[in-house]
């Protein structure tokens, strides 16, 4: 059983089965009806959310108790997500299959952030939207959730690095509150971005 595996491996849903806030919020910049690819799912909160709203989703997850945890919640919310198990780190997901992609919190040490960054940008199809939600490493200060260093956290300038050839509609480095679940809980420090990826 892999670490997540692990950490999912409970009868709660341990960041609860709510949308994220940024997420509700900004969603709409993916075209309506637009297929979204959702990266690093956890237990499907978001991705649920999405199919809700009418959205075809493709959501990715290392764990396949996050996944269980992903179909028992669309199930409960009668919608249906497909789900993939797959290291985001090591797997290249394709090129421009998605109209938008999403991910919320998804931490790996900084060696493979890169990849994993070029992994949800190469799936985006060219005008599609990419919505993101991470822990800088100034969240480290406020112990309301995230990594327990900042080896897997977020710095500002490698997100705008990475994004770099995009048309940033949004970017926000700062505080923010987020209770979801028992493991994000209070005010925090993020980095969200919303870009446009640009044409070929």
């Amino acid at each position: 059983m892999t670490e997540w595996d692990q950490r999912f491996n409970e009868k709660e849903f341990i960041y609860g089965k709510d949308v994220n806030e940024f997420i509700r919020d900004h969603y709409d910049y993916i075209e309506e009806g637009g297929h979204i690819g959702c990266f690093a799912e956890g237990e499907g909160r978001n991705a649920v959310f999405l199919a809700k709203e009418g959205h075809p989703v493709t959501a990715y997850e290392q764990s396949e108790v996050g996944i269980d945890k992903m179909n028992r919640l669309a199930e409960e919310q009668e919608v249906y997500v497909e789900g993939v198990q797959m290291d985001l780190t090591k797997d290249p997901v394709g090129e421009e299959v998605y109209d938008g992609a999403v991910m919320v919190f998804g931490h790996v040490p900084k060696e493979d952030q890169q990849y994993l960054m070029d992994n949800i940008r190469a799936s985006v199809k060219p005008g599609g939207a990419i919505l993101l939600e991470v822990y800088s490493e100034d969240q480290l200060a406020y112990k309301t959730g995230g990594p327990p260093d900042t080896e897997a956290m977020y710095r500002p300038e490698d997100m705008l690095q990475w994004f770099r050839e995009d048309k940033i509609l949004h970017f926000y480095y700062g505080e923010a509150e987020r209770v979801e679940g028992s493991r994000h809980t209070g005010l925090g420090h993020v980095i969200q971005l919303i870009a446009v990826k640009a044409s070929a």
